[in-house]
């Protein structure tokens, strides 16, 4: 039917459409939850929950994600009601880089992928900590531009005692409205993000890149490019990396596995919906900063 289309025009609706729908599904879940803690969660709530000390704010939401997991395609949503909610930025923002990672899902698949090997699925978990503490630290201690934009402020206090004194029931269906509005606002720029991703994964020049593995540093820029390009879900990328290894090397490979789930083109889209632009720029020169030192030194 399509055979008229050149092949990497169809090679590219492919892996659009495999992105798309591997990740929907996870996208969906964070939106439902989203929409849980939009109606559940109540500022009130959130400070009996977290200690008042900020460095144990900043581990709480580190190992949080071990406990509430989530794939990164749904993460954002989840960060963005917590901050709305009345949750610390340097808490939602640990919770954010650790959760696609820590969580048993992964790190069993992590596990699984490089031979029942517990050496990367430990060096995964240990990079992702890492980059939590810090970048939980630079924002609670030193970030003084603002994160959440002023629209998403103003529809929260818009909304705002809404749901006070209502069934159960109408609750669960708010849950429901709000995750599905949730969804169709998020899911535009997931879109976006994997038409953008599907197209630089086809045209870029991939065995340019795979010819500079000589340096160690390189090796390691290159895979961090690939996992930002590639965009997979945190759950498949180990087996990805896995393939990779022998070309690669370890450090460039416990880079790619770090990186992917804390940056990616799609998880990129959907924080610009939310996030300030200059923040989103220092976040992720930050993050790969951290995920560049941390391979090296491995």
């Amino acid at each position: 039917m399509f055979n008229f289309l050149p092949h990497s025009v169809l090679q590219m609706g492919t892996i659009f459409l495999s992105i798309v729908i591997e990740a929907i599904p996870f996208v969906l879940l964070g939106c439902i939850i989203s929409g849980a803690l939009q109606v559940f969660l109540t500022p009130e709530r959130v400070q009996k929950i977290l200690p008042k000390n900020k460095f144990l704010a900043i581990l709480v939401g580190s190992f949080l994600g071990f406990f509430f997991p989530s794939c990164e395609c749904g993460i954002v949503p989840i960060v963005t009601q917590f901050m709305r909610k009345g949750v610390p930025e340097h808490t939602a923002f640990a919770f954010m880089v650790t959760a696609p990672i820590i969580n048993p899902i992964v790190l069993f698949a992590t596990y699984i992928a490089f031979g029942n090997s517990f050496k990367f699925a430990f060096l995964r978990a240990l990079g992702s900590l890492i980059v939590a503490l810090i970048i939980g630290s630079w924002i609670a201690y030193f970030n003084r531009s603002p994160i959440l934009k002023a629209e998403l402020h103003e529809h929260d206090e818009h909304h705002h005692g809404e749901q006070e004194k209502k069934s159960f029931k109408s609750n669960v269906w708010s849950v429901l409205v709000h995750g599905i509005d949730e969804f169709f606002d998020t899911g535009r720029y997931l879109i976006i993000g994997a038409l953008i991703a599907s197209g630089m994964q086809v045209f870029l020049p991939t065995q340019f890149m795979l010819q500079l593995t000589s340096s160690k540093l390189i090796g390691i820029l290159v895979m961090l490019v690939l996992a930002f390009t590639m965009s997979l879900c945190s759950e498949a990328d180990a087996f990805v990396g896995s393939s990779l290894l022998s070309l690669f090397g370890t450090n460039a490979i416990v880079a790619f596995l770090v990186f992917g789930p804390m940056v990616d083109i799609k998880n990129l889209m959907m924080m610009k919906h939310s996030f300030h632009g200059k923040f989103i720029v220092q976040l992720i020169a930050l993050i790969s900063v951290i995920v560049t030192v941390y391979a090296l030194v491995i």
